[in-house]
C-alpha cells in the first residue's frame, strides 16, 4: 500500500491591540466592566474621600480600587494571582508587586472610598418601559436580610460578629433594598446578626420614594415598621402572621377588608394558594397580606396575591452574592475593617454586573432582564479582565453582546423544596407542607380568596388617628382613650382592645395596658378588664407624652 505523509498543520497568527491607562495606572482596570466604572469616577471618589496617594507610587490609589474589585471577581486566588489576572494582557508591561505591597495597598485605600463608590453606583436601573419592573404606576422593591454570609474565622472577626452557636464561621447580617424587576441593589447595610433585620431595615427607609411599592415577608410585619414605611409615601404589600387579629372595619367587594395596624389604614387580603406540579403532586398554603393600596377596583386582591410572589426575586440577588460570585468561599479578610471594605467592594461589583445586564436587555426592546444570565455576565467579565479588553468600549460592547447571545428562555414557574444541606440551617429538613422532594415545574396556580371574619359586635366605629412618627404611641393611646370614653361604664376585655389596635399578640397589649394603668390613663377593674379613668386624670394627659 502506498504511504502518504501527513500534511503539516495549518497555523494562524492572531494579533490584537488594546487601549489602557498609561504608566503605573495601566493595571487599574476591570476589563469590560470599566465603562460602567470609568477612571474619572474613581478619581473623583478618591479625591472626595481624601484617599489619593500623597506621592505617585508604583501602586496608585486608583489601581487599588480596581484591585479590590478584581479581588472579589477572583475569590479563589491570592493577592499576587489576582494581580496576575489584571496584568495578564499587558505582556509583562508592569513588574509584579509583593504580597505585602498589595496588602498595604488595601490598607491605604481604606473603607470610605468603597462605601462612597457603592453609594454612587447603587440605585434603580429599570426604565419606565422595562418589562416586569412595575405594578401600574409603582416600581416594585423589596426588603430582605441575609444572615449566612461567612467571614474568616479569626479572633477579631469573632469579637465583632460573635461566635457561631454551632462552631462555624462568624456570620454577617446583610440587609438590602432591592429593585425586584432587575435585582439591582438600591441601598445596603450590614453588621452583626444579633441586631436583627427590622433594626437594619429602618436605616434604609430614607431610600424609599412615593413611586415605590415595597414587598416584604412576615419578618417585617411590626406596627412601627409598617407605619414608618407609610410616612415615606411608599406603598406596601407584605405578609403578616396568622396570629394577628386586625379589626374588620369594612368588607370590600373582592373579599378583602379595610382595617388599621399601628395607626395606619390598611387593607387585609386572605387567600389560599394551591399549586399543581408537573409530576402530579400539589400543595396549598394560606396567605394573609396587608397593603396600603386601599382601592379594590384599581388593585384587585388576586393581582396583589400574584404580585407578592415577586418578592422572591430578592433571593436571586442573594444567591449571586453568596454563591455565584464567591463560589462557596468565605470572605478573605480577617479583621472588621477588611471585612467592611471587602463587602462594599463585593456590592459594587455586583451592581456593575447588574447594570451591564440591564443595559444589554434594554438594547433589545421588550427583553425582560430576567432572561439575562448572571453567570454569563460574571464569566465574561473575568475573561475580559484577563485579556484587558473592552476598557474603553462604547455602546453595547463585548460584554453586552455575550449576554444577549446567551439569553435564557422565558421564566418558568417553579417550586423549590426549601431544603439545604447545611445541618445548622432551619431548612436542613423539609417541612411537612406537601412540597415535592425535588424542585418541580408548576403547571397550575389556583388562588382562592377567603372571606373575612365577621366583625365583633360591640366595637364602636372609630376614626383611626393619623400616624405621627416611628416609635410614637400617642395616637394609639388616643384611640383607646376615645373608645373607652364613649362607654365609660363598660368593662372592656383586653382581647377587644387588642383587636382595635391590631397587635400581634395579647402579650404586647397587656404590657401597654399595664403602663397606661400605672399612669392613671385607664382603670383596671380586675384581671383582663379595663374601663375609662375619671375625666380629671385623662385631662392631665399632655400632648406628645409617651405612654
Amino acid at each position: 500500500m502506498p504511504v502518504h505523509s501527513a500534511s503539516p498543520p495549518t497555523l494562524a497568527t492572531l494579533s490584537r491591540e488594546i487601549t489602557l491607562a498609561a504608566g503605573r495606572f495601566a493595571a487599574g482596570h476591570l476589563g469590560g466592566l470599566t465603562p460602567f466604572l470609568p477612571f474619572e469616577l474613581v478619581d473623583a471618589v478618591l479625591e472626595e474621600t481624601r484617599a489619593v496617594q500623597q506621592r505617585l507610587r508604583d501602586l496608585p490609589s486608583r489601581v487599588g480600587v480596581y484591585f479590590l474589585l478584581a479581588m472579589c471577581l477572583f475569590p479563589d486566588v491570592g493577592y499576587r494571582l489576582v494581580w496576575g489576572k489584571m496584568t495578564a494582557g499587558l505582556d509583562g508591561f508592569l513588574p509584579a508587586p509583593s504580597t505585602k505591597g498589595l496588602r498595604d495597598l488595601r490598607r491605604r485605600v481604606g473603607c470610605t472610598p468603597m462605601k462612597t463608590l457603592f453609594d454612587v453606583v447603587a440605585g434603580t436601573l429599570a426604565q419606565p418601559h422595562t418589562p416586569g419592573a412595575r405594578f401600574g404606576f409603582y416600581r416594585t422593591v423589596s426588603f430582605d436580610g441575609c444572615s449566612s454570609i461567612k467571614t474568616a474565622d479569626s479572633e477579631r472577626n469573632r469579637g465583632w460578629l460573635g461566635r457561631c452557636p454551632h462552631g462555624g464561621y462568624p456570620q454577617l447580617e446583610l440587609m438590602t433594598l432591592v429593585e425586584t424587576g432587575t435585582r439591582a441593589v438600591i441601598a445596603a447595610i450590614f453588621g452583626p446578626t444579633r441586631e436583627g433585620e427590622t433594626s437594619y431595615s429602618t436605616r434604609l427607609l430614607s431610600h424609599l420614594r412615593p413611586d415605590m411599592l415595597v414587598l416584604c415577608d412576615r419578618g417585617f410585619d411590626g406596627n412601627d415598621f409598617l407605619a414608618a414605611v407609610h410616612t415615606t409615601g411608599a406603598r406596601i404589600v407584605g405578609r403578616i402572621s396568622q396570629r394577628r387579629r386586625p379589626p374588620v372595619l369594612k368588607t370590600l367587594a373582592d373579599a378583602s377588608y379595610l382595617s388599621a395596624i399601628g395607626g395606619v389604614p390598611v387593607r387585609i387580603i386572605e387567600a389560599q394558594v394551591s399549586v399543581t406540579c408537573a409530576d402530579g403532586s400539589g400543595f396549598a398554603g394560606t396567605y394573609r397580606l396587608v397593603t396600603t393600596l386601599l382601592d379594590a377596583h384599581r388593585f384587585p386582591a388576586d393581582r396583589l396575591v400574584r404580585l407578592y410572589h415577586e418578592r422572591w426575586e430578592h433571593e436571586s440577588a442573594y444567591y449571586a452574592l453568596r454563591h455565584t460570585i464567591p463560589n462557596g468561599r468565605v470572605l478573605r479578610s480577617c479583621d472588621p475593617v477588611g471585612v467592611e471594605q471587602e463587602m462594599w467592594a463585593l456590592l459594587v461589583l455586583y451592581q456593575l454586573l447588574r447594570r451591564a445586564m440591564v443595559e444589554a436587555a434594554e438594547s433589545r426592546p421588550g427583553t425582560d432582564p430576567d432572561r439575562c444570565g448572571f453567570t454569563i455576565a460574571l464569566h465574561t467579565a473575568r475573561d475580559l479582565l484577563v485579556r484587558a479588553e473592552g476598557i474603553f468600549e462604547q455602546g453595547l460592547g463585548t460584554m453586552g453582546g455575550k449576554i444577549l447571545a446567551a439569553l435564557l428562555p422565558a421564566r418558568r414557574p417553579r417550586v423549590s423544596t426549601r431544603k439545604v444541606k447545611s445541618p445548622i440551617s432551619q431548612y436542613a429538613e423539609r417541612k411537612l407542607d406537601g412540597r415535592p422532594d425535588a424542585s418541580q415545574t408548576v403547571t397550575a396556580v389556583t388562588i382562592t380568596l377567603l372571606q373575612p371574619p365577621p366583625p365583633r359586635p360591640g366595637l364602636p366605629a372609630v376614626t383611626v388617628p393619623q400616624y405621627v412618627g416611628a416609635c410614637k404611641t400617642s395616637n394609639r393611646m388616643a384611640l383607646v382613650l376615645a373608645v373607652l370614653q364613649e362607654e365609660p361604664k363598660r368593662q372592656w376585655r383586653a382581647q377587644e382592645i387588642a383587636e382595635l389596635l391590631g397587635d400581634v399578640t395579647l402579650v404586647a397589649t397587656y404590657r401597654q395596658l399595664a403602663r397606661w394603668n400605672e399612669k392613671g390613663l385607664i382603670k383596671r377593674i380586675r384581671t383582663g378588664r379595663y374601663a375609662a379613668a375619671p375625666p380629671p386624670t385623662v385631662a392631665a394627659l399632655r400632648p406628645g407624652r409617651k405612654p
